[in-house]
């Protein structure tokens, strides 16, 4: 357990040295690559006015969402009316959506477990 943990130090020391030294030119990159989206001068009151800009952006959405929401669902009840006519293909499409929606299930639990098949740490 020790040498893991003296491993898992030495390995920190490194990153943080790399980072250290290679962090400033990847974040003056990282700005020039990305220069049409900085905004200037960089105030306070430009940055509350881009959080307003965004938060009543979204708010105006939620009609197209709200329209949206409502096809989808008016196809999902006609889809349910109408499930002894479907074909195979779409019951092969919801048969792989199921799994793949239960196998993040099944991954977040094992993440939110801490990486453990059979259990908490307790």
């Amino acid at each position: 357990m020790a040498a893991k943990l003296q491993q898992l130090t030495s390995k920190a020391c490194q990153a943080s040295q790399f980072i250290a030294k290679h962090g400033t030119s990847y974040h003056k990159q990282l700005l020039e690559q990305n220069k049409q989206y900085i905004q200037d001068p960089p105030t306070i009151e430009k940055c509350n006015l881009l959080a307003k800009q965004l938060f009543y952006t979204r708010l105006a959405s939620i009609p197209g969402r709200y329209e949206s929401f409502h096809k989808e669902l008016d196809y999902a009840k006609q889809f349910w009316k109408n499930w002894k006519e479907i074909k195979v293909e779409d019951a092969g499409i919801a048969v792989l959506f199921g799994l793949e929606c239960f196998a993040w299930f099944c991954a977040g639990e094992i993440v939110g477990r801490g990486f453990t098949f059979t259990g908490y740490y307790v």
